[in-house]
């Protein structure tokens, strides 16, 4: 059995889901731009994951009663959207600047592949219901903590001279494959 601390350390740094896993890219190079709104970004996520992964956690229990676990899919992805459009009406109404600076990236929440890893991941490792919300806050974190370095980079770099020739997305694809490299050091911290 693994421990909730060690559960979470292991999807925040070890098995990082964008820098190891490399699942939820789209917002992680969408809305990396800023410090602030990666910050914001990665709360809202945080928050999704956290619901997705408890919902999912009671959605495989009673599955299993029922003995229905082709069911788990389809299920997870109707609690994602659910608390996707949750979470995008709380910021369109006490957050509209925020909501216009997330744009589309807001919506991509409920296709973010991380969402969906997290419940389908929690369920085959069989985690219990506190492993479940430890695993979601770690990943969350992770996410967070991706989009923050990240977005730090690329405003230094933003105000550095780059060659045009990697400028744009090349130098940004090129420092998520330095960072992912980066994030196997961790990998020694694992059993």
């Amino acid at each position: 059995m693994n421990s909730p601390l060690q559960i979470f350390i292991d999807a925040c740094l070890i098995n990082n889901f964008v820098l190891a896993y490399f699942l939820g890219l789209c917002p992680f190079l969408g809305v990396s731009n800023k410090t602030e709104t990666a910050v914001r970004m990665g709360g809202a996520v945080t928050f999704v994951l956290l619901i997705a992964s408890a919902c999912a956690y009671g959605i495989h229990q009673m599955l299993i009663l029922i003995n229905a676990p082709y069911l788990h899919l389809i299920s997870y992805i109707v609690v994602i959207a659910s608390a996707v459009q949750l979470v995008e009406m709380f910021i369109k109404k006490y957050s509209p600047a925020l909501f216009r600076a997330m744009g589309i990236y807001l919506a991509l929440i409920t296709t973010n592949c991380c969402v969906l890893g997290v419940a389908l991941f929690q369920t085959s490792r069989e985690y219990d219901f506190i492993q479940c919300l430890s695993f979601a806050l770690g990943a969350g974190a992770g996410f967070t903590l991706a989009l923050l370095i990240m977005s730090g980079i690329r405003e230094r770099l933003d105000l550095a001279t780059v060659p045009s020739v990697v400028k744009g997305a090349a130098v940004t694809l090129m420092v998520a494959g330095v960072l992912s490299m980066a994030f196997m050091g961790f990998a020694g911290m694992g059993r």
